[in-house]
């Protein structure tokens, strides 16, 4: 008796886990584009999930080494994505390396862009 008992409750756990929604805590992928004219900045944020693209924040972050490094790297600007996941930060008036990056959140993933860099000789 005892052992069809731990039998069944092995099996209510077992199709309890089926059940369950397994992807209740995914988070959605998310790409982030960027372009360049003279130092304006802009681009689009893409994901499957709407709620990733509209009003998401971007921010546009100046590399300082040989790599991105988002946690000691400095945000220049930001702008937030429309829905149709075009951003924008206008004239930045700085001369260097960036990349614009959207932090993770509860259901979307983060993504950085590549790195351009602005023309050094524009006047200001």
């Amino acid at each position: 008796m005892r052992s069809k008992l731990l039998l069944i409750l092995v099996a209510l756990v077992a199709l309890g886990g089926i059940a369950a929604p397994s992807s209740a805590g995914t988070r959605a992928n998310t790409k982030v584009t960027i372009r360049v004219e003279g130092r304006d900045f802009s681009g689009t944020v893409q994901s499957p999930r709407g709620s990733c693209v509209n009003g998401r924040k971007i921010r546009l972050i100046r590399q300082v080494g040989s790599q991105q490094n988002p946690s000691t790297d400095p945000v220049i600007a930001s702008d937030t994505a429309d829905s149709d996941g075009d951003w924008s930060t206008g004239n930045t008036g700085v001369n260097g390396r960036f990349y614009a990056r959207a932090k993770k959140n509860d259901r979307c993933k983060a993504d950085s862009s590549r790195t351009l860099r602005t023309e050094n000789n524009l006047s200001s």
